[in-house]
């Protein structure tokens, strides 16, 4: 009884999840007063004057949102990675006691929400001249996020065999040798895992480049999203229209990595 119940309840998770990306893609291509009055129906015909509209704006809304949005989550995402694959390794090798308590800080961060830090952070920036810069968004990114892809690396390090390590310090191989030719290169689906998920999460933020870069010092995809909708009113048709053009970049990135994305979830699951 329980595995006959099971496919249904996967159809219907599955169907749940399903209805908003069916919204955005019949409403894509459709006209705008169309999409008011039956938001549900198939586009009969479907027409791609809202896509054209998007990225022929005078205004250059979507391409400027897409370039500081593909600029954020680049620069945020190798920064991270380094940074947490560095740290991970040191964190997994080292058995001086202080690095418990390096690790304990770290999980303290993972528990934060962004939101509760984000006014004492403006400051910060402000004070540093890094608010309304790119460069304070990203450097923002990387304060929150690296903990996460530290325990993500540091969990992965720990399943690679030390003698390996010990071999090629013995050939005479530094330190930075054995990392970069050595450890990095067995943490592929690691860093797949990491770059997957902290790409998602920075390239669909809102809150954080809203209030960092402001209203009028540049927009990502999603606050670019938000700027097109009017006070009073709103161009449907365009609205769905960059919503789909927003996902399609970020769902390529994950196309792309899947494969390893894949043995690093499993990956970890067998690590426990």
């Amino acid at each position: 009884m329980r595995s006959k119940l099971r496919p249904v309840a996967a159809i219907l998770v599955s169907a749940l999840f399903a209805v908003p990306l069916y919204y955005v893609l019949v409403n894509v291509f459709k006209p705008g007063d169309q999409i008011a009055r039956t938001p549900a129906s198939v586009p009969l015909p479907p027409t791609p004057a809202n896509i054209h509209a998007v990225l022929t704006r005078p205004d250059g809304l979507f391409w400027v949102s897409l370039a500081n949005s593909v600029l954020v989550t680049l620069l945020s995402i190798i920064v991270l990675t380094v940074l947490s694959a560095m740290l991970g390794h040191y964190l997994a090798r080292s058995a001086k006691r202080w690095t418990k308590v390096l690790a304990l800080i770290l999980l303290a961060g993972l528990m934060i929400p962004p939101q509760v830090i984000l006014i004492p952070v403006t400051e910060v920036l402000r004070l540093t001249g890094l608010m309304a810069t790119i460069q304070g968004l990203v450097l923002f990114n990387v304060g929150y996020y690296v903990p996460f892809g530290v325990f993500v690396f540091t969990g992965f390090i720990r399943g690679v065999p030390v003698e390996l390590e010990e071999a090629a310090l013995l050939d005479g191989a530094s330190r930075t040798q054995v990392f970069w030719r050595i450890v990095f290169p067995l943490l592929r689906p690691a860093t797949a895992s990491v770059l997957i998920f902290l790409g998602v999460w920075i390239w669909n933020d809102f809150i954080d480049p809203l209030i960092i870069l402001g209203p009028s010092q540049g927009t990502t995809v999603t606050t670019g999203i938000y700027r097109s909708i009017g006070q009073y009113q709103a161009d449907l048709g365009s609205v769905f229209a960059l919503m789909f053009l927003a996902t399609l970049p970020v769902l390529i990135f994950y196309l792309a990595l899947q494969k390893q994305f894949v043995k690093g979830l499993t990956g970890g699951a067998t690590k426990g």
